[in-house]
């Protein structure tokens, strides 16, 4: 069992991912210059014959058309799950990225189009627009700053809503002879996904059976069929999992326990899926597949270039090269860091630990890591060979470029502009009445900020000692509780907390919740809700709904790199506190810190 999480562990890691994309992108170069056998293998047509029907395709094609629908199919899957569930589902979590990608869209395309004017180049401008998520988020994790976890978020919903715009000018722009029966059969075919998930089916063999289907009309009606797999994941169902789901799925389990048996099994195997939406279900199964097997296969068949001196020659004197190396390297980061200070600059709540703008720089510059989209429009745009080979040749240079302007900008950020050592030390952010939950005088001179999930321990001794402090400090401190939440019964805890208030009793159901002793559940603090007078079906649809999902997870990155368990972490006035969790001892530290203040 160890030995399956080390290599799930292994082959979820985004940095080994990158490498594995680099691995077999210098293996197409080294294949590419060592006789003629690249092309020849790429252009080997396989297929099949049924009757008089026959249907070929060079294994490039099935490469860039059949295989890569995988890749598309697993951005869709992030794209619609971002949508609905996470960065961008709100607006005041979705403008910092969402502004911020639409101008690492727009410059690069704008320098590409400069630089190369004239020169018959033009629609290529596309390969310069899209940035590698793989090869980004593995590098992020290389050479990023190790105490800035939005960092990342930031980055993963950037290129999101950039892969949607990459998307949406492949449909538009790169669609020739386009042969409207069969695209009608394919958007036939999208209706029977959408069937499909209205009906609540949730295996998956119908979907895929419908995703060929669908897959092969996009081919035949000359969009690229790759976009069919993003269409497909957009319409699968993705949803909170649902609390019925989950309890017929611990019955059946229950049922299990008491008498094991075969058939058992499969049910339980089979009602555990059906309690996890089949997006959340492929999005955990696809990646090892999609970043091991499809996207080196696609750079082992689209990054070949022959690095003769002639073609280096011929591609270091085209504007073609240099539009793609300036429209990748200096239009991203350019776009993205001018979009973003805006953001920062207008909107004060966008304003988060670990996303200042040196930060965000360095994620720019990263950004023009463009690769596999770019290298996918550049096979669509340019139909001669050779320089096609000169923009493949400006993607490869641009990954590059990209990767050490990172590197840089990220150093000097941590040389000129560094970020608040060491983690969890010190309070990530600061008290906003606005927004934090406060209990006391809101000018008392000290502040006790508490991260806890609302399990046993808190509930029985540090709640406790956290009243015990009130009492004796009275007027003098006021308490502030932020949720770390550890296991589902501490994030239904916090979702419970913040659903009471939102009815304007948060502290009164963390009262009666103290007084509970065994595990938290949905049925517990539906109860404890009733208790407290709570409009208890408003109540239960928030929770179910996890409405306020994205606060209790932005409390939770705020201690995402700090030495952090399931005991809960407590700051007085900013500093964290480094001592039993006990009223003398906390009532100690509170008298020690007001000592302290300037008079």
């Amino acid at each position: 069992m160890q030995r399956k999480v080390r290599l799930k562990n292994l082959l979820n890691n985004e940095t080994y991912s990158a490498l594995a994309l680099a691995a077999a992108t210098v293996a197409a170069l080294v294949w590419a210059n060592i006789g003629s056998s690249y092309e020849s293998v790429w252009s080997t047509e396989f297929g099949f014959t049924t009757g008089s029907f026959t249907f070929q395709l060079p294994l490039s094609e099935w490469v860039d058309e059949g295989l890569m629908a995988l890749f598309f199919f697993m951005v869709g899957l992030d794209v619609r799950r971002e949508l609905t569930l996470g960065e961008l589902r709100t607006k005041e979590r979705a403008i910092l990225p969402v502004v911020a990608a639409l101008g690492g869209l727009a410059a690069p395309a704008l320098i590409f189009l400069l630089v190369t004017w004239g020169e018959g180049y033009s629609t290529a401008w596309g390969s310069v627009i899209s940035t590698d998520t793989a090869f980004a988020l593995g590098m992020l994790a290389l050479i990023g700053p190790r105490n800035a976890p939005r960092l990342k978020v930031f980055l993963l919903a950037l290129a999101v809503v950039d892969d949607i715009g990459a998307l949406s000018v492949i449909a538009v722009f790169y669609t020739d002879d386009l042969n409207i029966w069969a695209l009608a059969l394919g958007i036939l075919g999208l209706a029977g996904v959408w069937a499909l998930q209205k009906l609540n089916v949730w295996r998956v063999m119908p979907y895929a059976v419908l995703g060929i289907y669908t897959w092969a009309c996009f081919y035949a009606s000359g969009v690229h069929a790759t976009l069919a797999g993003v269409l497909i994941a957009l319409i699968m169902p993705v949803y909170p999992p649902r609390r019925r789901d989950v309890v017929l799925a611990s019955r059946m389990f229950q049922l299990f326990r008491q008498a094991p048996q075969p058939d058992m099994a499969r049910s339980v195997r089979a009602v555990v899926s059906y309690s996890v939406p089949l997006n959340q279900r492929l999005s955990a199964v696809l990646p090892p597949y999609v970043n091991y097997i499809v996207v080196p296969l696609f750079a082992l068949a689209n990054a070949g270039v022959a690095l003769t001196p002639d073609a280096l020659g011929s591609a270091f004197t085209s504007k073609l090269t240099w539009g793609v190396v300036l429209g990748l390297v200096v239009g991203k980061a350019v776009g993205i860091t001018a979009a973003a200070a805006c953001v920062l600059k207008l909107v004060p709540s966008s304003r988060l630990p670990g996303l200042d703008l040196p930060r965000i720089a360095g994620a720019a510059a990263l950004s023009g890591m463009g690769f596999t989209i770019s290298l996918l429009v550049v096979g669509l745009a340019i139909d001669d060979g050779a320089v096609a080979d000169q923009a493949r040749v400006g993607v490869l240079l641009a990954s590059v470029v990209a990767l050490l302007c990172a590197w840089v900008v990220f150093r000097a950020g941590e040389r000129f502009r560094p970020l608040p050592p060491p983690a969890g030390m010190h309070l990530d952010r600061e008290v906003d009445p606005e927004t934090d939950h406060i209990r006391g005088d809101l000018q008392a001179p000290a502040t006790l900020v508490v991260y806890a999930a609302m399990n046993l321990a808190y509930r029985h001794d540090t709640a406790e000692a956290l009243s015990q402090v009130r009492r004796v400090m009275g007027d003098r401190v006021r308490m502030v509780l932020r949720h770390h939440t550890t296991s589902e019964a501490a994030r239904t805890a916090a979702l419970a907390l913040e659903a009471a208030g939102a009815q304007g009793r948060f502290w009164e159901m963390h009262d009666e919740l103290t007084r509970i002793r065994p595990e938290i559940d949905n049925d517990l603090v539906s109860a404890a809700a009733e208790r407290v007078g709570l409009d208890v079906a408003k109540f239960e649809e928030r929770i179910n709904r996890q409405i306020d999902r994205g606060r209790v997870d932005d409390d939770n990155l705020d201690l995402e790199e700090a030495e952090a368990g399931s005991a809960p972490i407590v700051y007085i006035n900013g500093t964290r506190f480094d001592g039993p969790l006990n009223s003398l001892a906390m009532a100690s530290g509170v008298r020690r810190a007001l000592d302290t203040q300037p008079a």
